[in-house]
């Protein structure tokens, strides 16, 4: 009789390791899965993440926002010129070379209006190779989980647990998973909400663009080109905080602890993802850029 309960005890028994070890192995595999992912959207120019926005984004940009730019200018230029001549005791005090400068602050304000979008692709551009290096000669394959490694050193500390303890570890395992693929959502937002904000500043480039040669309304241009390398650097702050997490859930696999080491997976998947929440106001406050 005792056989027999001993025997039931064991099926009992493999079938909740068999649930944990496929709990651990699908959590496991998420974040391997992410960090790949993460890696793959950020290191995306806006051309290459999505040809039809991005042709859709340049076409209005062209038709619709480059006149209004036009428009932009003339004022500007125009308020420069009244200033200039009102500066110098209304003509009084003429210095023709003031003209000289004038037409060639036109000439490069017209000329950063018509190559605002290449101006712009070439600061993602540059953003997209610092991201690319990162994530393939630093993070995508040094922190890579080794699933059936991680799962082996566990295996012993399984083998050891009672019925009630391993019906705790299954409960808590299904919880862990259920939250980090809401929290994968989550960063999967985070990532798409990145690209069209992209999009939103390359729709409006031209006007901004507009501004940057005059001493007065510089600022406009000048504050847009930094949030421009904000948010092409926050890529690389976002591959840092990747990277981190992975290294981070690398550690954790060794602990003695099978429940702590749980928890310690799931509050570091909380951080990751409070930390891509918080690098696009990080970018932005390195660069200056409000």
């Amino acid at each position: 009789m005792q056989s027999i309960l001993d025997a039931i005890n064991e099926w009992i028994k493999e079938i909740l390791i068999g649930a944990i070890n496929g709990n651990l192995s699908t959590m496991f595999g998420d974040v391997n899965e992410k960090v790949g992912t993460i890696a793959a959207e950020v290191g995306q120019t806006p051309q290459g993440w999505n040809a039809n926005i991005f042709s859709m984004i340049q076409t209005l940009s062209e038709n619709v926002i480059v006149p209004i730019a036009g428009l932009v200018i003339t004022y500007v230029l125009c308020y420069e010129l009244i200033s200039m001549v009102t500066e110098k005791n209304n003509m009084h005090d003429v210095d023709t070379s003031m003209f000289f400068k004038w037409v060639f602050k036109a000439f490069v304000a017209v000329y950063l209006v018509t190559h605002t979008f290449d101006i712009t692709m070439a600061v993602f551009d540059m953003a997209q190779h610092v991201v690319s290096g990162a994530a393939g000669g630093v993070i995508g394959g040094s922190t890579e989980i080794d699933v059936a490694a991680a799962l082996a050193s566990m295996q012993d500390g399984l083998d050891a647990m009672e019925i009630p303890e391993l019906l705790l570890l299954v409960m808590e395992t299904s919880l862990v998973s259920l939250c980090m693929k809401i929290m994968s959502v989550l960063i999967t937002v985070i990532l798409y909400g990145r690209m069209i904000e992209i999009y939103l500043y390359c729709s409006v480039s031209p006007i901004p663009f507009a501004t940057m040669t005059n001493r007065e309304w510089g600022q406009i241009g000048n504050n847009y080109l930094k949030s421009l390398f904000a948010i092409g650097f926050q890529g690389f702050l976002i591959m840092i905080c990747v990277g981190i997490y992975a290294v981070l859930v690398n550690n954790m696999i060794i602990a003695d602890n099978l429940h702590s080491a749980i928890f310690s997976l799931a509050a570091y998947t909380v951080i990751l993802c409070f930390s891509l929440f918080k690098s696009g106001a990080l970018a932005k406050s390195i660069f200056s850029a409000h």
